[in-house]
């Protein structure tokens, strides 16, 4: 781990020396934490670095902390620092901007090839590849030596990556194959490069799922994909480092959305923003919460002359909601996996009912027997039990359909599920104990 405390010495030393000495030793990121950790985040100690290193850190930090970065900065020097970023980077902090602003800031602030690659990203959709490429990308023509590529590798520094170099058609940039650096150092230099090339390359086309994106990376483990149009012309790459922001960002969205939360609320976010994110989801639960009390009300009667059952029945539905939220959590993260299909859905069906069944005979053995500490009754105990082991037995059920529903009607899975398979196995698990113990009310009087 980088000494923070030196970081900072050195940034505020005022000596050349010493600035040169932290950009030549230290990594960008430990610059950027170590402002953040040590000197609260005041981005003013950043003014000290030249402006390629700033950029460099400037393209760890997250959105919002890019902003307070530039923020800090005469706007000449923004201009310069800008132009020295990744241009995905800064596609990605305009494509925060409102749309009105976006024109401007591109017009003032970018120049050269610098804006024209950032306009050609902000064409594309955020969330897909064209969105998350950088067209900072090493190409080569097939007909090229490999001397005449490794004298232009020398010269193209302005390149995300130089692991790969894609061989392209010199008419219009169609895709061909790709050559790894290493397969071109140890060719002889009058080598052509179509001879060397592979041609089975894995390609993504610019209107690709970033999700999709990243199953990709995760299934060949490259370290970046050529990013195709329509048309097989090369317009950009994606870069592994891309992708892990990519399923990061897609993780929390669905642990958020799980939690009904809104996945742009920041927990060091004001209160307003947090009770915005929060208040609808609680107001969709209350009217679930209802259901399960219109439920209970039925059975008011029944409750009324045998009181033990308000305790028991509790436990019921707050085990079966328990039992499908484990069903659900396997689905929903196999759903985003695509781990499921029409070969295999029935067997993962099967497979939960089973495993919802035997934990019910478990847990339900268990209920009868707490249930007889309230209920001195046989009776008592036997249909608490035979509740749970419905309600764990439908929790799974539940757990495995409703994800799968929602996601046939282009409903995120992720967003919605929680909430309806708590409410079924609240609704089932009260239904199937309030009912079973008014059926077989002369036995438990």
């Amino acid at each position: 781990m980088a000494d923070y405390r030196e970081i900072i010495r050195l940034l505020t030393s005022g000596v050349p020396d010493n600035i040169q000495q932290l950009v030549d030793e230290t990594h960008p990121a430990d610059v950027l934490e170590a402002v953040q950790e040590e000197a609260n985040a005041d981005y003013k100690y950043l003014l000290a670095l030249p402006d390629d290193f700033l950029a460099d850190v400037i393209d760890e930090a997250d959105d919002d902390d890019k902003y307070d970065i530039l923020k800090v900065m005469e706007p000449e020097r923004t201009r310069s620092v800008l132009n020295r970023m990744s241009v995905d980077e800064i596609a990605d902090l305009i494509q925060e901007l409102e749309d009105d602003n976006r024109d401007a800031v591109i017009t003032s602030l970018l120049r050269g090839r610098t804006k024209t690659a950032v306009s050609k990203l902000l064409k594309y959709d955020e969330d897909t590849a064209g969105g998350i490429m950088t067209t900072q990308f090493i190409a080569i023509y097939a007909s090229n030596t490999v001397m005449k590529a490794l004298n232009y590798l020398k010269t193209e520094v302005d390149a995300e990556t130089s692991y790969y170099m894609y061989v392209v058609k010199k008419e219009d940039y169609t895709l061909l194959g790709v050559v790894s650096l290493r397969d071109l150092v140890m060719a002889p230099f009058d080598t052509r490069i179509e001879e060397i090339m592979n041609t089975s390359v894995i390609s993504v086309n610019a209107n690709l799922d970033q999700e999709d994106v990243a199953e990709l990376f995760s299934k060949y483990g490259y370290a970046a994909l050529p990013v195709v149009d329509d048309n097989g012309r090369m317009i950009g790459i994606v870069t592994v480092d891309d992708v892990i922001d990519v399923i990061n960002e897609e993780a929390t969205e669905d642990i958020y959305h799980m939690g009904g939360v809104n996945k742009e609320e920041k927990i060091d976010g004001t209160v307003l923003e947090a009770v915005k994110s929060r208040l609808p989801w609680l107001a969709v639960n209350l009217v679930t919460a209802l259901l399960a009390s219109t439920v209970i009300a039925q059975f008011n009667g029944t409750i009324e002359r045998i009181v033990a059952l308000s305790a028991v029945m509790t436990i019921i539905s707050g085990m079966g909601g328990n039992a499908g939220t484990q069903s659900l959590t396997m689905v929903v993260r196999a759903l985003s996996l695509n781990e499921i299909d029409q070969e295999n859905a029935h067997a993962i069906l099967r497979k939960e009912v089973l495993a919802g069944l035997l934990n019910g005979v478990a847990i339900g053995a268990m209920v009868s027997a707490i249930a007889l500490f309230y209920n001195f009754n046989p009776w008592f105990g036997l249909i608490a039990g035979i509740a749970m082991i419905l309600n764990m037995v439908c929790a799974a059920l539940a757990g495995f359909l409703i994800p799968i529903l929602l996601e046939k009607l282009n409903i995120d899975p992720a967003l919605a599920s929680s909430v309806f398979v708590t409410t079924v196995t609240d609704c089932l698990g009260f239904f199937f104990f309030l009912g079973l113990a008014t059926i077989a009310m002369p036995l438990l009087g």
